[in-house]
């Protein structure tokens, strides 16, 4: 019996679009679904975290169906500039991601078809609303728990992934002062001790350790490694060029150790690891019936999370392993899960077991393979290289 032939990047490629084809027309509005099988909505996060792969996926409907998408989420922005979890419910409100992904995905739009003033008005909403969501009225956003992509996992306060994301748009819309004021905070060391004398302002970086904390609030701080906001960190510029170095070093060797632990069955990272297990101080009751340890938000191997960690690995320079890493995630979407299909483009996967355990045809996950591919074809990360231009321009003056 002659063995499969391995899969390629070429393969995955045309694979990837022809499910964001598939999946730009719903069943809500003929609004893009968030997968071919299940999912039928059309979630507003994971539609802005597509954005990219959709414009490089260099067709004309894709690209059309993402300005029926901004343009959707503007017209039921509600009258204080939140954008709702839903792109075509304006009802459906709370979460912490949406309102700087909105904005991340329409700097995105405006620079690729050229339109730099395209629903600005929606725009400068937006950014009014974020303004009010510093609880200290500095540029640190809050956030409530599984309010951001995680619903089923507590992120309390300031959370590196929102935050790395508000970094990224303040660039983009050339907001320099806040974003130095931002990455000078984010990179504070994150204080674990009782304050004496002047009150620090919370950070997120942690000391002896190369990668930013979770989250912090006050004397609260969660040191688990989150894989997607430790990415958008190095992506954005948030991270220097040592640190994300020495990061991606150590998320590689950490890797190597869950593995001969039996920890880890994939070639990729987890969303998040050192797992929670029952025990743990910030484990929750809910946690056993929805968010196993190697599960889900538990350290589940996600698609999509993995095509940022390759981009993170190209902006770091190292192409070598980016290269590696693109082609275990060419295996990683291989396999379907709900319904036979050449590609599956699966949700994400069990981390033990190496299984998949989401959704089929993942828009995201399709999209990020594309984005991931472009970055290590060209040694670059197509708008986080300008994102990282600017920073390296504002910071010399």
């Amino acid at each position: 019996m002659q063995d499969n032939p391995q899969p390629t990047v070429a393969d995955a490629k045309m694979a990837a679009v022809q499910v964001l084809r598939n999946n730009a027309n719903g069943n809500y509005q003929g609004l893009p679904r968030t997968a071919g099988w299940g999912y039928p909505e059309p979630y507003t996060r994971d539609l802005m975290i597509s954005m990219p792969g959709f414009l490089l996926s260099r067709d004309p409907v894709c690209e059309d169906q993402m300005r029926r998408t901004l343009e959707c989420l503007a017209h039921n922005q509600t009258a204080l500039g939140h954008i709702p979890s839903l792109v075509h419910d304006p009802g459906d409100r709370g979460a912490s991601d949406t309102t700087p992904l909105f904005l991340f995905g329409l700097a995105i739009f405006r620079r690729h078809v050229g339109e730099p003033l395209f629903l600005d008005a929606a725009a400068q909403k937006a950014m009014t609303w974020m303004r009010y969501q510093s609880p200290d009225d500095l540029v640190m956003v809050g956030q409530l728990p599984t309010s951001d992509w995680r619903d089923e996992h507590w992120v309390v306060g300031y959370g590196l992934y929102v935050n790395a994301i508000c970094y990224t748009y303040l660039r983009q819309y050339g907001r320099h002062d806040e974003a130095n004021l931002l990455r000078q905070l984010m990179n504070r060391f994150e204080l674990t001790a009782p304050q004496t004398g002047r009150k620090a302002h919370e950070g997120l970086a942690l000391p002896q350790r190369p990668y930013y904390a979770m989250c912090s609030y006050k004397i609260h701080h969660d040191e688990r490694f989150d894989l997607l906001g430790n990415s958008l960190a190095i992506l954005a510029g948030v991270a220097s060029r040592s640190r994300a170095q020495r990061l991606i070093n150590w998320v590689e060797a950490e890797c190597e150790q869950l593995r001969a632990n039996g920890e880890l069955a994939l070639g990729l990272p987890p969303c998040l690891f050192p797992y929670m297990r029952p025990g743990d101080a910030d484990w929750r009751p809910r946690y056993a019936q929805f968010n196993l340890p190697g599960e889900y938000h538990n350290g589940g191997v996600w698609p999509f999370i993995c095509g940022f960690y390759v981009a993170a690995c190209v902006a770091a320079g190292r192409f070598d392993l980016a290269q590696r890493n693109l082609q275990a995630l060419v295996c990683l979407v291989k396999p379907w899960h709900e319904n036979q299909a050449e590609w599956g483009f699966n949700e994400q996967f069990n981390a033990l077991t190496g299984k998949p355990a989401g959704r089929d045809w993942q828009t995201w996950s399709a999209a990020m393979f594309l984005y991931a591919a472009r970055c290590v074809e060209t040694k670059s990360t197509p708008w986080f290289d300008e994102v990282r231009a600017a920073q390296a321009s504002a910071l010399s003056k």
